[in-house]
């Protein structure tokens, strides 16, 4: 078996919206620098996702010196959004929890409302360091994530991918495969382990950075979701549902808590630690 590598580094600067690739990235305590700081949010503050808005997908984020992004789709003119100032929040819902968040100028709402065809504006968490604790059945005291789902990242593994491709291949909706890894939204790829290794994994190194695995990663609709299209199938959660369960929740990755801060690079080394 090859030494496992660090194959690609995701970051999603709005939580929803087309990842970037960059060749590295800072390891905060709340997860890679920049990734998912900035959400979307419906008229009654909840914060929505590709779960109910595919073509969210179809949307990108350019990060800008100092936190800010330029936010373009198709159809539509880019803008520019700079860091709010947190002189005032506003208290968002995000999977039935409450958190406080700054929001952005009215430009960004006109842009996400003309976009997403409805009353939405765009929120920015200024202090991640205490603004939305992990759960803590599966956290330290003081641990925090950003507007991601639960945990500061999640890694996935090309093998794993593989072996799934290959059941879905099997299955009565071949025709959907092979997936590729976007499908799952990760922020940290592995390449040479063996499919599923990631089951056994407690804690890893990344090139200089260590990382507690939090639990498996419950997966939601959003899978099934072509990020290139917009467009939505079966697959992987019909696979899925039939080969990878746990504790009642379809799964694939693992959801990593950094045990200090750090840079990763692609073509790092991995080392399995526990």
């Amino acid at each position: 078996m090859p030494t496992p590598v660090l194959r690609s580094v995701h970051v999603h600067p709005v939580k929803a919206m087309r990842s970037l690739a960059p060749t590295e990235a800072e390891v905060q305590p709340w997860g890679l620098a920049g990734d998912r700081r900035w959400a979307v949010v419906d008229a009654a503050d909840k914060v929505v996702t590709q779960r109910r808005h595919l073509r969210m997908a179809l949307a990108t984020a350019e990060p800008l010196p100092g936190g800010g992004i330029i936010l373009s789709a198709p159809g539509h003119p880019p803008v520019t959004v700079e860091v709010p100032h947190p002189s005032s929040t506003v208290t968002v819902e995000i999977f039935d929890k409450f958190v406080e968040a700054v929001p952005a100028a009215a430009t960004a709402a006109a842009w996400l409302s003309a976009y997403l065809e409805g009353d939405f504006r765009l929120v920015h968490m200024d202090a991640p360091e205490h603004r939305r604790p992990v759960d803590p059945e599966y956290a330290l005291p003081g641990e925090t994530v950003s507007f991601a789902d639960g945990y500061p990242l999640l890694v996935a593994t090309t093998s794993s991918l593989d072996a799934l491709n290959s059941l879905i291949a099997q299955g009565d909706h071949a025709h959907e495969g092979p997936l590729p890894m976007n499908r799952f939204r990760p922020n940290l790829v592995i390449g040479g382990t063996s499919p599923w290794a990631e089951d056994g994994w407690t804690r890893l190194a990344v090139g200089e950075v260590t990382f507690r695995v939090a639990r498996p990663c419950g997966r939601c609709v959003v899978t099934t979701t072509n990020q290139v299209t917009a467009e939505r199938g079966k697959e992987p959660l019909r696979t899925l549902a039939r080969h990878r369960k746990n504790d009642g929740r379809v799964i694939f990755g693992q959801n990593l808590v950094p045990e200090h801060t750090g840079t990763v690079r692609v073509g790092d080394e991995v080392k399995i630690l526990d």
